[in-house]
C-alpha cells in the first residue's frame, strides 16, 4: 500500500568539503550507500533537523571512528529539502506493521532453506538491512509502489540520566531512495558553527 507523506522535511548530510561544495554548485549528486551494515538499507542518508549530529558524525568519520565507506578529509555538512513522498515512516503503526510482516516472511523463507538470518551487532545492523531489502524486493515482485524514502528514529548512545529512555545521540534518520525527492541543497547557518572547516583545514 502506498503511504504518501505530503510534506517536506529538512535533512543534513555528512560529507567531505569538496563533495559538499560540488553539491551546492550543482556539479555533483549524492550517490546511494549500499553497505550490508546500512541500517535502513540502500539509499542516501540524512539526519532530520540535526546539523549538530551531522557535523559530529563527519568529524568522527574523518578520524576513522565510524563505519563509513567513503573518505572525509575536511568534515562538511550540507542541508537538503526533502519531499518524503511514498514513505516507509517507522514512527507510525502502519509502516511498523509492514516491516514486522516483512521480517516474518523473511524468517519463514530462511527456515525453509536452512539459512541463518544475519544479526545486528553494534554498529553492524545487517538484520535490519536484510529486512528492508527483502521488503523492497517483494514490493517490486508484487507490483506495489516503490518507496521514495524511509524515516525512523534511532536510539543511539547512552542514557542521559539513570533510568532514562532518552539517549544522548537520539535522532531521526532519513534514507532517500528516489533522488528526485531531494529538492535542493543549502549551506546551513550559522556557517561557523555547522561548517567550521569551510575556510580552514582540519588538523589531524
Amino acid at each position: 500500500m502506498s503511504y504518501h507523506q505530503p510534506f517536506q522535511i529538512t535533512g543534513f548530510h555528512s560529507c567531505d568539503r569538496e563533495l559538499g561544495l560540488r553539491l551546492l554548485n550543482g556539479s555533483d549528486e549524492l550517490r546511494p550507500s549500499n553497505n550490508p551494515w546500512d541500517w535502513l538499507g540502500p539509499g542516501v542518508y540524512f539526519w532530520e533537523q540535526n546539523p549538530y549530529r551531522a557535523l559530529s558524525y563527519a568529524e568522527e568519520a574523518a578520524q576513522k571512528h565510524q563505519k563509513f565507506a567513503g573518505h572525509i578529509k575536511n568534515p562538511f555538512v550540507v542541508g537538503a529539502i526533502i519531499e518524503l513522498g511514498n514513505c516507509l515512516n517507522l514512527i507510525e503503526p502502519h509502516s511498523i506493521n509492514i516491516l514486522k510482516k516483512a521480517h516474518a516472511e523473511l524468517s519463514a523463507a530462511a527456515q525453509k532453506t536452512g539459512e541463518r538470518l544475519p544479526i545486528n551487532k553494534g554498529a553492524n545492523r545487517q538484520l535490519d538491512c536484510a529486512v528492508i531489502k527483502y521488503l523492497h524486493q517483494t514490493n517490486q515482485k508484487r507490483g506495489l509502489p516503490i518507496y521514495d524514502t524511509i524515516r525512523s528514529p534511532f536510539h543511539e548512545g547512552g542514557p542521559i540520566y539513570a533510568g532514562a529512555n532518552f539517549t544522548d545521540r537520539l535522532h531521526i534518520e532519513i534514507c532517500v531512495l528516489n533522488p528526485q525527492r531531494i529538492k535542493g541543497y543549502f549551506l546551513p547557518r550559522p556557517v561557523e558553527i555547522f561548517n567550521p572547516y569551510l575556510h580552514n583545514e582540519r588538523r589531524a
